[in-house]
């Protein structure tokens, strides 16, 4: 099955050797994103509240490019620094 690359020219940049997200058949696989501006790749927000909401428009930048929406999500791995955040984070 053949991958195709998604990499929006708006979105956020890889900080790294991988790719923002692949579609691979039906499945969209978007790579770790984090709270970065995507134009500036600064840091986004001293809460975590939002550093979340910044984290979440961007996978939504990557998967609106992908023809895909937030709605589409079916799992989702976090990783949070400290345990303590996670109420905040989860509201």
């Amino acid at each position: 099955m053949p991958k195709q690359l998604i990499q929006p020219e708006d979105g956020p940049q890889p900080g790294g050797a991988y790719s923002p997200a692949l579609r691979v058949g039906d499945f969209i696989f978007v790579a770790g994103q984090g709270p970065h501006d995507p134009a500036t790749r600064e840091l986004i927000g001293e809460t975590i509240e939002e550093q979340t909401a910044q984290t979440l428009e961007n996978i939504k930048t990557i998967l609106e490019a992908a023809g895909a929406s937030m709605a589409d999500v079916v799992k989702a791995t976090v990783r949070l620094s400290d345990l303590s955040l996670f109420q905040r984070y989860n509201a």
